[in-house]
């Protein structure tokens, strides 16, 4: 009877000490992309930094007109492309709604109005998130030759993109609006962990998968 009990007690233990180790993973892994987030979205791009073109990650896009935070996305665009640091403007993202026009669209369509040249904007309007902007933008830029980009977003949207980008292999930068929406604290903060939280999530599906792929390889 008392090795039984010593048993189950060990056991217990066990069972309690695996527990305490994966909460304590999962919030150094969170807490590790939560860093990530706010050094990447207060990490100015370098002076000398140059590329072929500006990728304007979708955002919301009222019928023909842009969102003010999309808006300013396009703007920072518009900015580099003017001071000569990228070649070409790239609009990605589709229509939330049949029979609106696309983020890629409104995109353009705002760019050509403040003077950028049609033949320096290239889109694809069939995106629905951040991961298949990216995704489905790689035809468009091997087709036109675009080896490097800067992706442009939101501070704290710019880790998880610049992770999925390279993941895509795409070479890219990141560049963030020097203005954005979420001024106020609590805008902020909330913007920064629903960031943080995506960062995380993003590269543990990433993770489970190739373990995932490891394992069924070796059945």
């Amino acid at each position: 009877m008392p090795r039984l009990r010593h048993s189950k007690n060990g056991l217990r233990y066990a069972l309690l000490r695996g527990i305490a180790l994966s909460i304590l993973l999962v919030g150094a892994f969170f807490a590790a992309a939560a860093w990530q987030v706010y050094h990447t979205g207060h990490t100015p791009l370098p002076p000398e930094s140059r590329a072929d073109a500006a990728i304007v990650l979708g955002a919301a896009a009222w019928n023909k007109r842009p969102s003010p935070v999309f808006r300013e996305r396009i703007n920072h665009a518009i900015a580099l492309y003017q001071s000569r640091r990228v070649d070409k403007i790239v609009f990605t993202g589709g229509t939330p709604k049949k029979g609106y026009m696309t983020e890629a669209e409104v995109g353009r369509r705002y760019a050509i109005k403040q003077g950028v040249p049609a033949q320096h904007i290239l889109f694809e309007n069939t995106s629905r998130n951040t991961y298949e902007n990216l995704r489905n933008l790689r035809p468009v830029l091997r087709a036109n030759n675009i080896d490097n980009v800067i992706i442009v977003s939101d501070p704290y949207h710019l880790a998880r993109a610049r992770a999925m980008a390279a993941d895509l292999g795409i070479n890219a930068q990141v560049s963030a609006t020097p203005t954005t929406l979420y001024n106020q604290d609590k805008e902020r903060q909330r913007f920064w962990l629903q960031e943080s939280y995506a960062l995380f999530l993003y590269r543990f599906e990433r993770w489970s998968s190739s373990v995932w792929s490891w394992i069924t390889r070796r059945i």
